[in-house]
C-alpha cells in the first residue's frame, strides 16, 4: 500500500495557501493510489523544538550511556525520521518567510539530518540513506523569485543531503501583487499538482 506523507509549515495551518495546496495535491493523489494512506505532519500545530546544545548532544551520545532525557530527545527525531522512511511519496507545502523556510521547518530538519542515521560520510562525501522516494514541494511566495533562489535551493540540497533527490518543485508566486496574479499563480499552481497527482 502506497504512502504519502503531508508536511505543512504555514503559520496560517489550514488556511495557508501552501496548505491548501498540498491538501489538493494529497486528495488527488489518494484517488489515484486507491487504498493508500496519507500521514500529515502540520509543524505549525505541532513545532519541532529548535537545536540546543543539549539536543545535538543527545544525538551524538552513545546509546548504551544516554541519559533518559538525551533518549527521549534520540527517540523524539527517530519517530519523525521513521515517519520519512515509511512513506514512498512526500509532498511539502512551504511558504516564504522573509526570503526563506520558515523556522518550523528547519527545526525539523534539524531533527531529521543525523549521521548514521539518514547519511553517512564515506571516502567520496557524504551519503543520503532516506533513498528510494519521491518527494514535491510546493513553495508559496508574495513576491516572484523563480527557481533559482536560495530557499529552493536549500531545500533541493537538503532532501538531497538525506538521499531523497527525486524532487519536483510546483510555485504560487506574486500572490501579494494583486487580485489577478494572485488568482492566476494558484491556478496554475493547482493545475500542475493535478497533472503531478
Amino acid at each position: 500500500m502506497a504512502k504519502l506523507l503531508k508536511i505543512q509549515t504555514s503559520l496560517f495551518r489550514k488556511d495557508g495557501q501552501s496548505s491548501q495546496l498540498t491538501d489538493q495535491f494529497a486528495e488527488q493523489w489518494l484517488a489515484a493510489n486507491p487504498g493508500g494512506e496519507i500521514a500529515t505532519r502540520d509543524l505549525a500545530a505541532e513545532p519541532v523544538p529548535h537545536l540546543t546544545l543539549e539536543r545535538f548532544q543527545s544525538f551524538a551520545s552513545d546509546a548504551a550511556e544516554r541519559t533518559a532525557e538525551q533518549q527521549a530527545v534520540v527517540d523524539y527525531s527517530d519517530a519523525l525520521i521513521d515517519e520519512i522512511r515509511s512513506a514512498d511519496v512526500l509532498v511539502f507545502g512551504i511558504p516564504m518567510y522573509n526570503f526563506s523556510i520558515p523556522s518550523s521547518l528547519h527545526a525539523y530538519f534539524d531533527h531529521i539530518a543525523r549521521a548514521g542515521v539518514t547519511f553517512r560520510y564515506t571516502e567520496n562525501g557524504p551519503e543520503g540513506l532516506l533513498n528510494g522516494k519521491k518527494a514535491y514541494v510546493v513553495i508559496t511566495r508574495g513576491g516572484v523569485y523563480g527557481d533559482d533562489h536560495p530557499q529552493t535551493n536549500f531545500i533541493r540540497q537538503f532532501l538531497g543531503f538525506v538521499g531523497i533527490d527525486d524532487v519536483a518543485f510546483v510555485y504560487a508566486e506574486g500572490l501579494a501583487t494583486g487580485d489577478e496574479s494572485r488568482r492566476k499563480a494558484l491556478e496554475t499552481a493547482q493545475e500542475q499538482l493535478a497533472q503531478l497527482a
